[in-house]
């Protein structure tokens, strides 16, 4: 009874994995744009994809990010500084990307640049805490997604948004989270409209991982200051030791993030060289065996599970 099931299961799972390794065969002649390639995964990747052969436009928010990755990365990589926040900045690198690539068209748009913003409770938080994230990791990205789009749609080429499993789930308090909700569904109504033109749109979804914009160290400093300017009243609601219990939980859902960030990189990369990308990638086995199995739960398991570590006002 079970034999059928059993050989037809793994017929669709041999289809499925002959599928996905199907691989482009002119991948060196395709011009990638990486933003947030100065750290993390934008870094990794564009070293990745050198190697590969591809032209990688990195886009780097510092002058010395830029200058280390040319150190580690072939001529034909090059750089240009860019703060996806900045409206007219993101208008003169989609000129600079224009005159490179030309009649050609951009392949490939990562949107990997992101920030954390201020996380700590959102009873502490102001208004403009939300919007640091905001403006970077979701109207940045729209704004690169945007001005870049002619040349994308010209290639008809891809476009990897780099989202995260909070995306999904809502873990954490402070607008990161916030942001990464509208990066799925600018990514899924973006997908649709741009099938007909042939341009995939893929999104990654990495689960804990140890990067610069994960160290606790900025974490509790933002905690302690926010704790440190909120009214007496809000205090004593907390209570003393709340700060510190916060702390150690930001603690322990960082400090178990894994450090191969390959696994997130080689996601992006078979999204931007495959035959046939997915539409949803999901990085790393928190992600796989937690997080995404977590969010088709009903909510009730959902809170039980977030709440599980989150500390108590007195």
């Amino acid at each position: 009874m079970w034999l059928p099931l059993l050989v037809v299961l793994g017929l669709l799972l041999l289809y499925r994995w002959y599928r996905q390794s199907l691989i482009l065969g002119n991948v060196t002649d395709k011009y990638v744009l990486i933003t947030g390639c100065d750290s993390g995964f934008g870094n990794l990747l564009a070293r990745q994809l050198d190697k590969r052969g591809m032209k990688v436009l990195a886009a780097c928010l510092t002058d010395k990010g830029a200058e280390n990755l040319k150190k580690e990365t072939s001529s034909r990589l090059q750089t240009v500084i860019l703060d996806i926040s900045n409206s007219q900045n993101v208008i003169s690198v989609g000129q600079w990307v224009s005159q490179i690539v030309r009649e050609r068209g951009l392949w490939g748009l990562v949107n990997n640049a992101g920030t954390s913003g201020p996380i700590a409770p959102n009873g502490w938080l102001k208004k403009d805490d939300f919007l640091q994230p905001l403006h970077v990791n979701l109207l940045g990205m729209i704004d690169v997604t945007l001005t870049l789009l002619p040349l994308i749609r010209k290639a008809r080429g891809r476009i990897v948004n780099v989202s995260s499993v909070l995306g999904r789930v809502a873990l954490l308090s402070g607008g990161y989270t916030i942001s990464k909700f509208g990066v799925e569904a600018f990514s899924d109504t973006l997908r649709r409209e741009l099938v007909d033109f042939g341009v995939c749109v893929s999104i990654v979804e990495p689960g804990g991982f140890k990067t610069a914009m994960t160290e606790l160290s900025g974490f509790e400093k933002c905690i302690r200051e926010k704790w440190d300017t909120l009214p007496r009243e809000t205090k004593l609601i907390y209570g003393e030791q709340y700060t510190k219990k916060f702390i150690q939980y930001m603690d322990k859902s960082f400090s178990s993030g894994s450090s191969k960030i390959y696994k997130v990189t080689n996601c992006i990369e078979h999204a931007l060289t495959a035959c046939y990308p997915w539409t949803r990638y999901s990085a790393g086995w928190g992600a796989k065996l937690l997080i995404i199995p977590l969010s088709y739960m009903p909510t009730f398991i959902i809170d039980r599970v977030a709440r599980r570590n989150l500390p108590r006002p007195i």
